[in-house]
């Protein structure tokens, strides 16, 4: 009972620090927009092409923080489990470089490519991207044969 017990404990203790923190950076942003981090992306969507079935198609989105404060990333997710993102995990100092590397996997996913990153960050968004800034990967898997 007591082991029952403790791991609610910790999994409400921590929902609560995820909580919490996400509450201190959207205040941070919302009090002083000026000092707050921004993305600066070389690209938000890249375009595969035509890429054989079988290997991992894989792309570096390079961005800067254009901003006055570190930039922190708190999660990349993916829109479907075929596609696997990795990300810079140290915060990102005013005028420092970035990347996020996005992995697609072609095996048994012969057409299309429409698949969505979403990064959960402290940057301020420009106007219409909602809480979470969007990257997009797209193209076509051809047989291999």
């Amino acid at each position: 009972m007591k082991k029952v017990f403790l791991a609610c404990f910790l999994a409400f203790a921590s929902a609560g620090a995820v909580s919490a923190q996400t509450v201190q950076t959207t205040e941070t942003k919302a009090a002083n927009p000026a000092k707050a981090p921004k993305f600066k992306f070389a690209e938000e969507v890249h375009d595969f092409g035509s890429v054989k079935e079988g290997p991992q198609a894989e792309h570096v989105f390079a961005f800067k923080n254009t901003g006055k404060s570190p930039l922190i990333i708190q999660n990349v997710s993916a829109s479907c489990g075929c596609t696997t993102p990795e990300w810079s995990k140290e915060p990102i100092a005013p005028g420092k470089s970035g990347k996020i590397t996005v992995r697609y996997n072609t095996q048994g996913r012969v057409g299309p490519i429409d698949k969505a990153v979403y990064i959960q960050s402290n940057a301020l968004l420009p106007e219409g991207k909602g809480d979470r800034y969007e990257l997009k990967i797209k193209g076509t898997v051809v047989p291999a044969n």
